[in-house]
C-alpha cells in the first residue's frame, strides 16, 4: 500500500470538487471586533471585517468577560489540572454550572469541553442508562448529534426535517413499552429555520418519550434572559435535556447539558467523553459564567442583533439575491455551486477585505453551497454598506442569475 499516494488522492478529490477547505490566518484585535487582520500568504497584512464568526454578540471581547478571565487566571493559573473526577473541578466550574442551570430553569447542569462533546457523549451514553432506548433524530441534526446516536449501539429512527407527522408515524410503529427519546434542534444553523418544539413535545407526551434539544445557535440570543427558543416560547420545562454552547453567543468556549440532577449525575458517571477529558481551564469557566450572567439582563444587545440580521436580509433581498429567511439571525445566501462559492469568498476577502467562509458539502447538501453571514450588534452601517455593495458587484461579476436562483 502506498499510503502517501492514497492521501494525495483523497485530498485531490476535494480540489477536483471545488470544496477543499483553506484556513485563513487572521488575528482578532481585542476591543475592535468585528475588525481583524489577515496575514496574507505573500507575507503582507490586510485589514478585514469578519462576517462569518459565531461570536454572535461580540461577547468574546466584552470587558465583563475579559475582567473575569484575568481575575481567574491571576488567581489560579492556566490549566485545570485534570479531569473533573481527579483534580479538575474548581469553584469556577461549579459557579458556571449553577448559572447554566438557572438560565434554563433546570435543577442541574453538566459542563463539557465543547457542545460537540456534550452532544456526542450524552447521546451515546443514554442507551446505557435506558436499555432498549430508541432515539428519533431529525435528519438535519448537527454532526455531533448524529455521531452520538450512531455510536450508542441502540436503535435509531431518522424523521424528515421538522416533519412532526413523520415522527409520530415512526414512534407509533414501535413497541409502546420501549424507552424513547426525540433529539432535535431549536435553530438549524445552515438554513436558520426553527424546530417545531411544542408539537414535538406533544408527541413526546403522547408516547412517553424523553426530549433532547440542541440550543447551540439560540442560547444567549433568544428569550428574555438568553435561555434560547425554549425560554422564548415558554417550553423549557417540557424539555428533559437541553444542550448549549459557550463558544458562540457567549463568546468563550465549552458546552453543557441542563437537566434534572439525576440525569446530570448519571451522564457524569457513565459518559467516557466526560470522565476521561481534562476540564476547561478555570479562566475560561470564569469568563463563560460572566458572559452568561451578563446576557441574562442585556436585552438591548439581543434586540440589536436581531435588527441587524433583519436589515441585512432586507437589503440582500432587495438586490434579488437568493437568501433563505426563516426569521432567525442566520443569513444564508445560496450560490449552489462549490467553485462559484469559493470564488465569491476569495474575491470578497482579497478585493474588499470581507471575510466569509464558503459552506460546502458535507456541511450542506450538494447544490445548496452557500455563503453564510452572521451579523452582530457591532457590525455598523459602514460595514453593512460595504458588504452589500461588494455582493452586488461580485454577483454580477460571476454572472450568477439572480431571478432564476431567487425563484
Amino acid at each position: 500500500m502506498d499510503y502517501s499516494a492514497k492521501l494525495d488522492e483523497a485530498i485531490q478529490r476535494l480540489h477536483d470538487e471545488g470544496r477543499y477547505r483553506t484556513f485563513i490566518d487572521i488575528e482578532r484585535e481585542q476591543g475592535n471586533f468585528p475588525h481583524a487582520v489577515w496575514n496574507r500568504p505573500d507575507g503582507t497584512q490586510q485589514p478585514i471585517t469578519v462576517w462569518c464568526g459565531n461570536d454572535y454578540l461580540g461577547m468574546g471581547q466584552h470587558p465583563v468577560v475579559l475582567a473575569a478571565m484575568h481575575e481567574a487566571l491571576d488567581a489560579t493559573g492556566a490549566g485545570s489540572g485534570g479531569t473533573r473526577n481527579i483534580s479538575g473541578t474548581t469553584v469556577y466550574h461549579k459557579r458556571l454550572e449553577a448559572e447554566l442551570a438557572d438560565l434554563h430553569g433546570k435543577e442541574a447542569a453538566l459542563l463539557f469541553t465543547s457542545a460537540y462533546i456534550a452532544n456526542d457523549a450524552t447521546l451515546s451514553t443514554l442507551p446505557k442508562l435506558f436499555p432498549g432506548l430508541i432515539i428519533y433524530s431529525d435528519e438535519l441534526n448537527h454532526a455531533s448529534m448524529i455521531e452520538g446516536v450512531r455510536r450508542n449501539g441502540g436503535a435509531k429512527r431518522v424523521f424528515r426535517h421538522n416533519d412532526v407527522a413523520h415522527l409520530r408515524e415512526l414512534i407509533a410503529a414501535d413497541d409502546p413499552a420501549a424507552p424513547k427519546l426525540i433529539a432535535f434542534e431549536s435553530v438549524y444553523s445552515m438554513d436558520g429555520d426553527f424546530g417545531p418544539i411544542e408539537e414535538i413535545c406533544d408527541v413526546a407526551d403522547e408516547f412517553g418519550a424523553l426530549t433532547y434539544i440542541d440550543e447551540v445557535h439560540a442560547v444567549g440570543m433568544y428569550g428574555p434572559r438568553g435561555g434560547g427558543v425554549t425560554e422564548r416560547d415558554n417550553l423549557a420545562h417540557r424539555i428533559d435535556i437541553i444542550n448549549g454552547t459557550l463558544a458562540k453567543a457567549y463568546g468563550v468556549m465549552g458546552g453543557y447539558i441542563a437537566a434534572s440532577p439525576k440525569m446530570c449525575d448519571a451522564i457524569r458517571s457513565y459518559a467516557p467523553g466526560f470522565i476521561f477529558t481534562t476540564s476547561l481551564p478555570p479562566a475560561v469557566a470564569a469568563g463563560a459564567a460572566a458572559s452568561v450572567r451578563h446576557l441574562k439582563t442585556d436585552q438591548e444587545r439581543r434586540n440589536k442583533h436581531q435588527d441587524q440580521a433583519k436589515v441585512l436580509k432586507l437589503r440582500l433581498k432587495g438586490m434579488g439575491l437568493p437568501i433563505i429567511d426563516h426569521g432567525s439571525h442566520i443569513v444564508p445566501v445560496i450560490v449552489g455551486d462549490p467553485v462559484h462559492t469559493k470564488a465569491l469568498s476569495d474575491m470578497l476577502l482579497d478585493e474588499f477585505g470581507i471575510y466569509v467562509q464558503p459552506i460546502n458539502f458535507p456541511t450542506v447538501p450538494r447544490g445548496t453551497e452557500r455563503l453564510r453571514f452572521t451579523p452582530s450588534p457591532v457590525h455598523g452601517p459602514r460595514e453593512m454598506d460595504k458588504l452589500v455593495s461588494a455582493m452586488d458587484q461580485l454577483w454580477s461579476h460571476c454572472a450568477l442569475n439572480r431571478a432564476e436562483m431567487a425563484g
